[in-house]
């Protein structure tokens, strides 16, 4: 029955703990660059997968209880759910958490510190601004990686929508 309960006293250590661990992994990902589970090469994800079980017994500790491992995920739930609420109601904490919009490409122009700041290659931008119909970087008017993980397009032949730009989007 031991291993099924915890006692009072281990559940705020390990709401506190489960915290802390949540905000270096935050912080992390956000000093790497990765937006989106959809930009992870499998290296990347391999590595969220040891991080996972290396931060396991730093949020639990000692405690191996079913109530320890509940209370982590009950914890890293709600934070997760107070950091989202937060971001869409707060402009600042949104930048903060999600970075900030960069012009990869700009009238036929690539701006290779955007790239470079955005961990996006040449040929990943190729590849979105083909799939965009866009022959070659002269035929794109604007290009900006969302935080989605997407490279949104704008080409420069205008289309017939209300503001006259073609709009699409592609993985980057």
């Amino acid at each position: 029955m031991k291993e099924l309960l915890t006692g009072p006293g281990e559940i705020g250590l390990i709401v506190l703990r489960t915290l802390v661990v949540y905000a270096f992994i935050l912080v992390g990902f956000r000093l790497s660059g990765k937006r989106e589970v959809g930009q992870l090469a499998p290296f990347d994800f391999a590595l969220i997968l040891l991080i996972a079980n290396a931060v396991q017994n730093a949020m639990v500790g000692p405690d191996s209880s079913l109530v320890g491992g509940l209370v982590a995920a009950a914890v890293l739930l709600v934070a997760n759910s107070a950091l989202g609420h937060l971001a869409a109601n707060h402009r600042g904490i949104e930048k903060l958490l999600r970075g900030k919009a960069r012009m990869l490409v700009y009238r036929g122009h690539v701006d290779e510190h955007a790239l470079q700041a955005e961990r996006i290659s040449h040929g990943e931008l190729l590849q979105a601004l083909r799939e965009n119909g866009c022959a070659s970087v002269a035929d794109c008017r604007l290009a900006v990686p969302e935080v989605d993980g997407t490279i949104s397009v704008l080409t420069g032949a205008p289309a017939a929508g209300p503001h006259g730009a073609t709009h699409g989007e592609a993985r980057g």
